[in-house]
């Protein structure tokens, strides 16, 4: 049990460490569009871009891929690029009309990419033979889980207060989120030593 909440809470510090904001930005950019009524499909979403995460996690930690640490560090902001731009472009238009399988699939993917991003540094935690990496992995992934749905739900809330008590339209706060990720996400993109 000692070693399980190790993990978790790696994975939970993963996505909530202040210094590595980039798991939240996508989560924020991932859920702008949603509100609480919408609540299976976001946590749906949030799940699938777990399993992207946790599958390019276990291919690298049992040494089946690897990638150059600058091409992620350039693919993750282009992830959350995307995301936002999506959005902002889509802001207003009912999210329902999406389809789900689309967009799960576009969400595993880029789930995969930030998955990599954190690779070197899991495996370095892990000493031993790759076998021995499968389950701390997977204890992992509940953290990074749990970690994403507080995200998502303080988003949620947000946009509830935004929505309810400052009168936001649901559009302008679609809008205004969706600026707000792009305007902290450019500089990490232009800033990537990938260039």
């Amino acid at each position: 049990m000692t070693d399980f909440l190790v993990f978790f809470e790696i994975g939970l510090r993963h996505v909530l460490d202040v210094n590595a904001y980039d798991h939240v930005l996508f989560l924020i950019a991932l859920t702008i569009p949603y509100s609480f009524s919408d609540w299976k499909r976001v946590l749906l979403l949030v799940t699938f871009f777990t399993i992207g995460h946790t599958l390019s996690l276990l291919c690298s930690v049992l040494g089946l891929i690897a990638i150059r640490v600058d091409v992620i560090e350039f693919l993750i902001p282009v992830t959350i690029c995307i995301t936002a731009l999506f959005h902002l472009f889509t802001a207003g238009k009912n999210s329902k009309k999406e389809s789900i399988s689309v967009v799960s699939i576009i969400t595993i993917v880029f789930g995969l990419i930030h998955g990599l991003g954190f690779s070197n540094y899991f495996n370095g935690l892990l000493p031993g033979k790759p076998s021995e990496k499968i389950l701390p992995s997977l204890e992992f992934a509940l953290g990074i889980e749990a970690a994403q749905i507080i995200v998502v739900l303080v988003v949620l809330v947000l946009a509830y207060i935004v929505q309810t008590f400052f009168r936001f339209s649901k559009r302008d706060w679609c809008l205004t989120g969706s600026a707000f990720v792009l305007g902290v996400v450019l500089p990490m993109l232009i800033a990537a030593k990938f260039w």
